[in-house]
């Protein structure tokens, strides 16, 4: 993959990079919406272009299982089936498969679970994954991995690692085999496990490395420990990851938690807070969430976030989402996911001019003195 530094803060380790796939450049700090099974809820392909989304999420589990892989092949890939031009990334499922709790078995050889569905079963391996994704067509597609909630003890840690980096192995080295099944190339991210243990997370990036993949991202974190303790391997794996490929740190998070990571070197996010907190009513704003279905909103008519050019802050009043959340109205769930999506592509565009600027942490303290601050609004 070609990836590129554009410019790096000099207060921290926060840094602009570019990097190119087929489906166009995407230029980082990046937040992924996720589009799990092909879409981001209530959203349409021209209303991430207008919000100026670069790259979605879409999972390898959601997808094999509905609409199946006949399908997508029949499509002609993920793409054409969704009518999305830009990039795309998947990951592996594993996180779906961890969720599932009793309809699962791990074993060396891979991940037996049945469908949330209908109860069928299934088998992944490292193999079909890559298989899977291959189907799919994402740009990006990430190894199968062992998630385990945390904390964990270091035995369950260490287990998990190690089976991830197996099957990173065996993915690997069958993924450089095989040619693309469209006509564009795709790319490949390993999974860095290890739990809150630093010596795991140092082992099994270093066992990564070898393996030479395009990009590495930070798994098994915001699924159960502190803040404090995130952002402590949030960088200490940062640090130790290779310089010259992407960073992405899975499934974070809120505005406060994106900026914490940014600024410990991190490239990419994905997360399905700002789209499921739209679906429920909380709306994210520069002074802080706003909950929409308060009665304070009832005769408020000014817009969402008064400053923001959004549509939905353009074309209506709080007063106006309100109501239609009160009358179970489709149309206020797509508003309010059309502006929290805009709010998180506006910040992540904010802060790469930080870096490029190089004032990212000056940025950073201006954004957190007033996010906050709700009842000045």
């Amino acid at each position: 993959m070609k990836f590129q530094i554009d410019a790096e803060d000099v207060n921290s380790k926060a840094r602009a990079t570019s990097f190119f796939t087929e489906h166009g450049v995407v230029k980082t700090p990046v937040f992924m919406p996720v589009g799990s099974i092909g879409t981001i809820k209530t959203l349409s392909p021209e209303d991430l272009i207008s919000s100026e989304v670069q790259i979605i999420l879409a999972n390898t589990y959601h997808l094999y299982l509905k609409p199946g892989l006949e399908i997508l092949e029949k499509a002609g890939g993920l793409h054409r089936f969704i009518n999305w031009s830009g990039p795309i990334l998947t990951d592996s499922g594993g996180f779906q498969v961890y969720s599932l709790d009793e309809l699962k078995k791990i074993s060396e050889e891979g991940v037996e679970f049945k469908s949330h569905w209908d109860g069928s079963s299934h088998f992944f391996t490292p193999h079909k994954v890559v298989d899977i994704q291959r189907v799919i067509g994402s740009d990006i597609i990430l190894v199968l991995d062992q998630c385990i909630p945390n904390p964990s003890d270091k035995t369950t840690s260490r287990n998990a690692h190690l089976l991830t980096f197996k099957w990173a192995d065996i993915a690997r080295k069958y993924f450089l085999n095989l040619r693309p099944l469209y006509q564009f190339r795709q790319y490949q991210f390993a999974v860095i496990q290890g739990g809150i243990y630093p010596d795991l997370r140092k082992e099994s990036i270093d066992k990564l490395i070898d393996l030479d993949f395009d990009g590495y991202a930070i798994g098994g974190l915001a699924v159960g420990e502190s803040w404090e303790k995130r952002n402590e391997i949030t960088e200490f794996c940062t640090t130790r990851m290779p310089h010259q490929k992407p960073k992405y740190l899975m499934g974070v998070g809120t505005p406060v938690d994106i900026l914490n990571a940014i600024e410990r070197g991190v490239d990419m996010f994905d997360c399905v807070i700002p789209t499921r907190n739209a679906r429920n009513g909380t709306l994210f704003t520069r002074f802080g969430k706003l909950v929409i279905r308060n009665a304070d909103y009832k005769s408020d008519f000014q817009p969402i976030d008064p400053g923001c050019s959004c549509y939905s802050c353009r074309n209506f009043s709080r007063a106006y989402i309100r109501h239609l959340f009160n009358i179970n109205e489709v149309l206020g769930l797509r508003l309010a996911t059309y502006h929290n999506i805009y709010f998180y592509m506006n910040l992540l565009k904010q802060a790469r001019q930080a870096i490029l600027d190089r004032f990212f942490n000056s940025f950073k303290k201006q954004f957190l003195e007033i996010y906050s601050s709700i009842e000045s609004i």
